[in-house]
C-alpha cells in the first residue's frame, strides 16, 4: 500500500479520508445529542470532564487547552462562557503569579453527571456497538501509534502560556 515518498496512493487516500469522516460524524452526533438534551455543547462538556477528572476539580488552562485539544485563545473563550454560566470559575496561580487555574463549581459538576449519561450513551451507540473485541483492540493500537509522536525531523512548536 505503500507508495513513493510525497505520495499518497488511492488506497491510503480513502483510509484517511473515511477516517475523518467518522470523527466528524460521531462528534456530530454527540453535540447534537448533549444540546438536545442538556443545552450542552460537546466541547464545553468536555472541558467538563476533564476538570471532573482532576483532583480537586481543576486544571492549569495550559494544561486543560492541551486534554481538549483547543488553543490557549479557544479554551479561554469556552471558559470565559462556562464561567458566565457559573459551571466553571478561574483561579490564581499561587506559585505562578501569570497561571491560571480553571475549576469545576458545583453547578458545574451538576451538570456534567447530568450530561455524562447522555455522552456515554453517544459513544456506546455510535461507536463501541458497531465494533466488536478484537475491532476494539485493533483501533486502540491503530491510535495510540497515530497519538503524540512527534516528529523527529521538526522542532517542537513553542507555546506560550495561557
Amino acid at each position: 500500500m505503500t507508495t513513493p515518498s510525497g505520495t499518497i496512493s488511492a488506497e491510503e487516500l480513502t483510509v484517511w479520508r473515511a477516517m475523518l469522516r467518522a470523527q466528524v460524524q460521531i462528534s456530530r452526533r454527540l453535540q447534537a445529542d448533549l444540546l438536545a438534551d442538556h443545552d450542552l455543547a460537546l466541547g464545553s462538556y468536555d472541558v467538563l470532564m476533564h476538570l471532573g477528572e482532576s483532583p480537586d476539580g481543576r486544571l492549569r488552562m495550559n494544561d486543560l487547552a492541551d486534554r481538549v485539544l483547543l488553543s490557549r485563545s479557544g479554551l479561554t473563550r469556552l471558559v470565559d462562557r462556562l464561567q458566565r454560566e457559573g459551571l466553571v470559575v478561574r483561579e490564581s496561580c499561587a506559585s505562578d503569579a501569570r497561571g491560571l487555574f480553571a475549576v469545576l463549581t458545583p453547578r458545574g459538576r451538576d451538570r456534567l453527571e447530568e450530561a455524562g449519561p447522555t455522552y456515554e450513551r453517544g459513544v456506546r451507540e455510535y461507536v463501541l456497538t458497531r465494533l466488536d473485541e478484537d475491532d476494539l483492540r485493533m483501533l486502540a493500537r491503530v491510535l495510540t501509534k497515530l497519538v503524540d509522536r512527534p516528529r523527529l525531523d521538526r522542532p517542537a512548536v513553542s507555546r506560550r502560556s495561557a
